[in-house]
């Protein structure tokens, strides 16, 4: 896997992801580059997009998947867009390990 959905930062990663709401379960379905030639990590959670309810079932299966608090992992971008930008506050190199486990999974 060369290209990666996530980089390092001074507070731990960023994350780009391409959710699907109303997906039937909640997982983490791996790495995929876009049509565009983005490369994102696919997750998908039960929760329908509205008030925010899809992003908060993503922030806590990501969370859990971690194995950070909820408080660490926000949305920084694409609040309403299915591609969307969060930042993860920990171990940056720990946080890498974790996801590249979690996509591998999936």
């Amino acid at each position: 896997m060369a290209d990666l959905p996530w980089r390092a930062t001074a507070d731990g990663l960023t994350l780009v992801v391409r959710l699907t709401p109303k997906g039937g379960r909640d997982a983490i379905d791996g790495v995929e580059t876009m049509s565009d030639g983005k490369v994102v990590l696919k997750a998908r959670v039960r929760a329908v997009p509205e008030d925010g309810k899809a992003n908060a079932a993503l922030i806590e299966l990501l969370a859990k998947a971690l194995r950070v608090p909820r408080s660490a992992v926000t949305v920084a971008a694409g609040h309403t867009s299915r591609v969307k930008t969060l930042e993860i506050a920990g171990d940056a190199d720990g946080l890498a390990a974790a996801l590249a486990r979690a996509a591998d999974r999936g």
